[in-house]
């Protein structure tokens, strides 16, 4: 039942996502979780903040890249 909770919790933020529709993939081995907003993301530049890849085309966000995400909880 934890987990319904904290997935209830994201709701919010889920909502405020650019794109109503989202791609997320996690790598275990890795410990990287992968958010696309568009498939495929065609991304022509990215920018790294603090081991988040931000993947944009032209000005549009349209994924996100997280590294450590187990870290994050």
């Amino acid at each position: 039942m934890e987990k319904v909770t904290n997935i209830l919790e994201s709701i919010p933020y889920l909502l405020k996502m650019p794109s109503k529709r989202m791609w997320v993939d996690y790598d275990d081995e890795a410990d990287v979780l992968y958010i696309s907003f568009k498939k495929p993301q065609q991304a022509n530049d990215s920018v790294m903040e603090e081991d988040i890849i931000y993947h944009y085309h032209d000005k549009e966000l349209v994924g996100l890249t997280i590294l450590h995400a187990k870290s994050r909880n």
